[in-house]
């Protein structure tokens, strides 16, 4: 029996090909149309994507809307209001040597491109990429995330309601047609996930010469100095590190307390667990769950070393684990070597910034790195004598909400960028124009 199109890899991606060629999405008016049409299924079917979500990952209306659905829109808004502008071309200074002569930069859009979104976003890592790859004036295939079905499900059966279905495509399914997919030639892939999959991604991606994006994760530290106010410290902390049950790439990882700020931090952080999410975090709506039993285990494996501050609570038939603070956690402990992707949060004392800074640079470059202090000269150290591909001072997580930041990794945390008009670059290719007169 013949597989129908809409599944087969190979003739979706033929299709968006043959609809690139003609040209009709080059346009700005195709480009604003499509991500007009984006944003109304976002608001316009916002409660089955919150439903879907609450289905997958047990988040809360109000999580969910927050970073998934509203998230989306804000990106939406700001790259409708700027892309004319962005798309202008840039005129470029010209050596005398070559004058009369005339020279500009212009973004061209690359063809057709590949989305693969995770499972912890579902929804905004699938299609906040996709906003620029509209932008740029692409044809693209959205690959949603098995392990979240019911988010899955809803963006196939939406998008194409919404967007242009000759030029917008979603493939289901799980390592099979992931594969397939792969063994096609796109112009760019952009993956989010981890740095496994992103080994497979880049290599098949390798057959074709294809760009890639890979938007992966890594052990996030956060730097507490003495002195500051760890009351504010600790709430900090906690919004960013328990959001999605932990379940974010961004999320802080591990505390290094500077000197003798643990004894209070833990105190604090025990308190500022218990006004996010009250005595009995089970019971709060907007607490999540953990996506699959698989990952269930593989958090309460890495609870074995370690004084519990707060927390450790679990029932695996409801994938609940409660948002967890551990104390005395040596640094060779199986929840420092592997990057936790879930609510537990190990607090490891070091003597001085000195050995702070020292025990980030001994491990693989992070996708953040956060810092709460008072002083500038730690500002200014941990800025020069630090990688990470995000520096944040004060506020975990906050940076993604800025569409003018570039947000990715380095390293083993990931190549390349996007939000705001770093996704227009990563969906365009960058061609310079020369036009010396024969005269």
């Amino acid at each position: 029996m013949t597989e129908p199109l809409a599944t087969d890899p190979a003739a979706v991606v033929e299709r968006l090909r043959a609809t690139f060629r003609t040209g009709r999405t080059k346009p700005l008016a195709w480009r604003l149309d499509q991500l007009a049409a984006l944003r109304a299924m976002l608001t316009e079917q916002s409660d089955a994507f919150l439903a879907a979500l609450r289905a997958d990952l047990g988040k809360g209306a109000a999580e969910a809307y927050r970073t998934e659905v509203a998230f989306t829109v804000n990106e939406l808004d700001h790259t409708v209001k700027h892309l004319a502008g962005w798309l202008e071309p840039r005129p470029a200074a010209v050596p005398d040597a070559f004058r009369p002569a005339e020279a500009r930069v212009v973004r061209d859009p690359l063809g057709t491109v590949l989305i693969i979104a995770p499972w912890n976003y579902p929804l905004q890592l699938a299609l906040a990429p996709l906003v620029g790859a509209l932008a740029a004036g692409n044809t693209a295939v959205v690959k949603p995330s098995e392990l979240a079905p019911a988010t899955s499900a809803a963006i196939a059966r939406l998008l194409p309601r919404y967007l242009d279905p000759q030029a917008v495509a979603v493939v289901e399914g799980a390592v099979p047609e992931t594969t397939a997919l792969l063994e096609q030639r796109f112009d760019h892939i952009f993956y989010t996930g981890n740095g496994a999959v992103g080994r497979i991604v880049m290599a098949a991606a390798a057959r074709h010469l294809t760009p890639v994006t890979l938007e992966l994760g890594g052990k996030s530290p956060v730097v507490v100095d003495p002195g500051v106010d760890l009351a504010v410290t600790a709430q900090r902390i906690v919004r960013g590190k328990f959001l999605n049950a932990g379940q974010t790439c961004v999320a802080p990882d591990y505390v290094l307390a500077v000197g003798d700020t643990a004894a209070g931090l833990e105190a604090e952080l025990a308190a500022a667990v218990r006004a996010a999410h009250g005595e009995d975090p089970a019971a709060d709506p907007e607490y999540g769950r953990i996506v699959n039993e698989r990952h269930f285990d593989r958090l309460t494996g890495l609870l074995g070393e370690g004084r519990v501050v707060i927390g450790g609570g679990h029932d695996r038939a409801a994938r609940y684990l409660a948002p967890t603070v551990l104390a005395d956690v040596p640094p060779s402990a199986p929840v420092m070597r592997e990057e936790i992707f879930g609510p537990v949060l190990p607090i490891v004392t070091v003597p001085d910034l000195d050995a702070a800074i020292a025990f980030v640079n001994e491990r693989e470059k992070p996708l953040a790195l956060y810092a709460f202090t008072d002083s500038e000269d730690t500002k200014r150290r941990l800025t020069e004598e630090t990688s990470s591909g995000a520096l944040v001072f004060g506020l975990p997580v906050s940076h993604l909400a800025v569409p003018e930041l570039p947000f990715g990794g380095v390293g083993e945390s990931g190549m390349g960028r996007y939000h705001g008009e770093y996704s227009l670059d990563t969906f365009s290719h960058t061609k310079a124009v020369l036009d010396k007169p024969l005269g």
